[in-house]
């Protein structure tokens, strides 16, 4: 087979695995919370407890989260602000959060008593 062709069926095998989904976390603090390394922090902790299912929902939709992070790390509130279209999905995004509480306590600099974070899981 010619080169050329492999790399054609090569790019379509690509294509098709990007068309049919892929899971993604994306996290959003508050526009007055500048602390990167908390943030990343954060992330990395919900992603690492976030159990994918199998049962996903079309390509596009997402769960969105808004919770509640006070001052000492623990959670004052998680609100489901969006759902997917998935229940398991939705389920698996809130009890990624669960898992992940408590968080480390805010930065001794940041001048409020709690923080609001949106956790957008998507599948795209």
């Amino acid at each position: 087979m010619p080169a050329t062709a492999t790399a054609l069926i090569m790019l379509a095998i690509s294509l098709g695995s990007v068309a049919a989904g892929a899971p993604d976390l994306k996290t959003y603090f508050a526009s007055d919370f500048t602390d990167q390394a908390y943030q990343q922090k954060v992330h990395k902790k919900v992603g690492l407890a976030w159990k994918r299912p199998t049962d996903t929902p079309k390509p596009g939709a997402k769960t969105v989260l808004r919770v509640t992070i006070l001052r000492d790390g623990s959670l004052l509130e998680t609100k489901l602000h969006m759902k997917s279209g998935s229940d398991p999905w939705d389920a698996s995004a809130l009890d990624a959060i669960k898992k992940s509480a408590p968080f480390e306590p805010l930065p001794k600099g940041y001048p409020r008593t709690s923080v609001e974070v949106d956790f957008h899981f998507e599948y795209n």
